[in-house]
């Protein structure tokens, strides 16, 4: 039994650009309905309007910031009035800052560990009521940064190891309720991750699409099966 998916609704966070963006586009052409949340209310308001030149009415932009509850909250509830239902939450915004623990500042620290895991935190805790009502679907966007770590990445790793463990453990804690809780961990990507331009050299990478069809074909599987964990890697990287 394959899981019907038109009509649904997502909250994707992050999603104005890159993964986030790659994944609203493939859930839309899917029928799905969509919410792109954005630090910027311009940017999002425009990201939905794009993403609605062939979907229309299915999709808003909504001002949030994922290190605020508030906003989290607010967003929520702005999507649910706003569609009516909520069927699928995305925990995409992330960021990184890359350097020896000797040069890391605590401004740092503290803007990765508060976007990349409390913000999921934020992300999922309010919507919790609403996924118990429709049996939804939490996707958190991890990292092989966080099985993997690497000189240079403290704060990333311990973001994103720490991501890879809460989202595990909330799986555990959710799925009696019937809400399935999953992580895809993509290694390379093509994305504006820490201020990188897509382009031509990118072609190798996985490509924000590949996710999106990851994530749909997650929320069609059968709802007696979870891949609950889900490692990503480009087929064929550059030789070094």
């Amino acid at each position: 039994m394959i899981n019907e998916t038109e009509g649904k609704t997502a909250l994707i966070t992050g999603g104005t650009k890159g993964i986030g963006y790659g994944i609203a586009e493939v859930l839309l052409n899917a029928g799905m309905r969509v919410a792109v949340t954005g630090r910027n209310a311009e940017t999002a308001t425009e990201a939905a309007e794009k993403l609605t030149e062939h979907a229309a009415g299915r999709a808003i932009g909504l001002k949030a910031d994922v290190r605020k509850m508030s906003d989290m909250e607010a967003a929520v509830g702005e999507t649910k009035a706003h569609f009516g239902t909520l069927d699928l939450v995305v925990a995409n915004a992330g960021l990184g800052h890359f350097g020896s623990i000797e040069e890391l500042t605590s401004e740092q620290w503290s803007e990765t560990i508060d976007t990349n895991l409390t913000g999921v935190f934020n992300t999922i805790k309010p919507a919790i009521p609403h996924l118990k009502a429709s049996m939804g679907m939490i996707v958190t966007i991890s990292s092989l940064a966080g099985t993997n770590f690497f000189a240079g990445g403290a704060a990333y790793n311990a973001s994103k190891f720490g991501l890879t463990g809460f989202t595990q453990a909330v799986m555990l804690d959710l799925r009696k309720h019937g809400i399935r809780v999953s992580t895809i961990m993509p290694g390379s990507v093509t994305s504006h991750f820490a201020g990188h331009t897509p382009n031509r050299d990118d072609a190798w990478k996985i490509q924000p699409e590949d996710l999106g069809m990851m994530v749909l074909n997650l929320m069609r599987t059968d709802p007696r099966t979870l891949p609950s964990k889900i490692e990503v890697r480009p087929s064929v990287p550059p030789s070094k």
